[in-house]
């Protein structure tokens, strides 16, 4: 039977999708019909299922979409399925015995080697080449793989291996390739941004980069996701000050603030470190949206120290914040040196306190936009409204913008809106 039709199916984060994309642009090009996402039962001969092996859930995600996928193989519907991504890579070994229907295991990025397999040839794609998935106007561009940081609760390392800078000419090659497609915003993504360039350069030239693309004709907006804030590169934040289409907004997990937490997480910063840090970024990026991540319930964090989160998060005010408990996973520093000894319940009891504290905040800085003219970009309409996102917003994970019909907007353009409501997690506005 001649397989002519596939199904790609990418769980998980954003490095994900791109990885996604690339494939769908190689199954094309050797003469293949992809799907993204469709439903596994959508009439496609086979399936790629791109799996996250990050933390627990993402992994039982992962594992379920897989054996849904052999219950319909065993039915007759399917007829082959392979599986790729991060779950692949870190149980390359383990997952062929536990699940010997799937009829082939791929690494994280071995896309070559699934089209190698499915059409006995190779891809003549070049290697930035890719399909887009999200809306037209906007993409996520990714710009290195791996990481050298090795946080103790974290296996990406694990997974992904040492960190590899992509070159800076393929990188603006993609760019450019983009913004002839009509992609206006990019959003500039790597497990860990400020590391890159060493690797290649010797040192961090992450500034440099975000300066060339920022330069390129087209570029409408940048926004920059999953720095790190050990050894931060200062000249980013010239960047971002001197360039009006480099986004006031930075994605910096920083996961604690206590030093005896911070310290048995292995981030290389201190409490200290990291009001200066946040000081800085503030004072020379005036306006600036800080998205952060943290977490409760890793080894050490006693009441006083999650008190100290909490005070922390109250202090800072965080224009975006995201949270999670601590999930022990297998292998990593922390897995091998700490006793996992937080129970699961008072592990949500301090999540729920630490977003009940954000949500109020966020609903706050919200209020304060009420008045505001800003420049947002239109995602796709709906009955009632436009639905548009600010600089300040990154896609599916921040606030909307949902603007009246009163005059008729275009999708993927740029427009000035007056906010005239704030809700926790959206705001009103008119066309200006």
């Amino acid at each position: 039977m001649s397989l002519r039709k596939i199904n790609v199916i990418s769980l998980g984060c954003s490095k994900n999708l791109v990885d996604s994309e690339r494939l769908i642009k190689m199954l094309n090009d050797v003469g293949f019909e992809v799907e993204h996402d469709a439903d596994i039962d959508s009439g496609c001969d086979v399936v790629v299922v791109n799996t996250c092996g990050f933390i627990g859930d993402a992994k039982e995600e992962s594992i379920n979409i897989i054996l849904q996928c052999v219950q319909l193989k065993e039915a007759g519907v399917l007829d082959q399925i392979y599986v790729m991504g991060c779950l692949s890579e870190r149980y390359r070994k383990e997952l062929p015995m536990e699940i010997p229907q799937v009829d082939g295991w791929f690494g994280k990025t071995d896309w070559v080697g699934i089209v190698r397999h499915l059409a006995h040839r190779h891809p003549a794609t070049a290697v930035y080449d890719r399909v887009i998935t999200t809306p037209r106007h906007h993409a996520y561009l990714k710009i290195s793989e791996g990481c050298n940081r090795f946080c103790s609760f974290c296996a990406i390392p694990l997974i992904t291996g040492r960190y590899r800078s992509r070159p800076k000419e393929e990188i603006l090659a993609e760019v450019t390739m983009l913004v002839e497609r009509g992609v206006k915003e990019f959003n500039v993504i790597a497990q860990d941004l400020t590391n890159y360039g060493t690797d290649l350069y010797g040192r961090q030239t992450i500034a440099e980069l975000i300066d060339a693309i920022a330069k390129t004709p087209g570029v409408e907006w940048i926004r920059l996701h999953y720095a790190y804030p050990s050894d931060f590169p200062m000249d980013l934040l010239d960047v971002m000050a001197s360039n009006q289409n480099v986004c006031r907004y930075l994605d910096i997990a920083l996961q604690h603030i206590s030093d005896n937490v911070l310290s048995n997480m292995r981030r290389h910063i201190t409490g200290e470190q990291t009001r200066h840090l946040l000081d800085e970024i503030r004072s020379r990026v005036p306006g600036i949206h800080i998205r952060t991540t943290l977490m409760v319930g890793f080894p050490g964090e006693g009441d006083s120290e999650f008190q100290e989160l909490l005070d922390f998060v109250r202090e800072q005010r965080f224009e975006r914040m995201g949270a999670f408990a601590y999930c022990e996973e297998e292998d990593t520093f922390g897995a091998k040196h700490f006793t996992d000894n937080i129970t699961q319940e008072e592990k949500q009891h301090r999540l729920d306190l630490l977003m009940a504290a954000q949500e109020s905040i966020s609903y706050e800085l919200q209020q304060q936009k009420v008045g505001q003219i800003l420049r947002v970009i239109i995602d796709r309409e709906e009955a009632d409204y436009y639905i548009g996102r600010s600089q300040y917003d990154s896609p599916e994970v921040d606030p909307e913008v949902l603007i009246t019909k009163s005059v008729k907007l275009t999708v993927g353009d740029m427009y000035d809106v007056r906010i005239t409501k704030a809700l926790p997690f959206e705001l009103l506005a008119i066309p200006v």
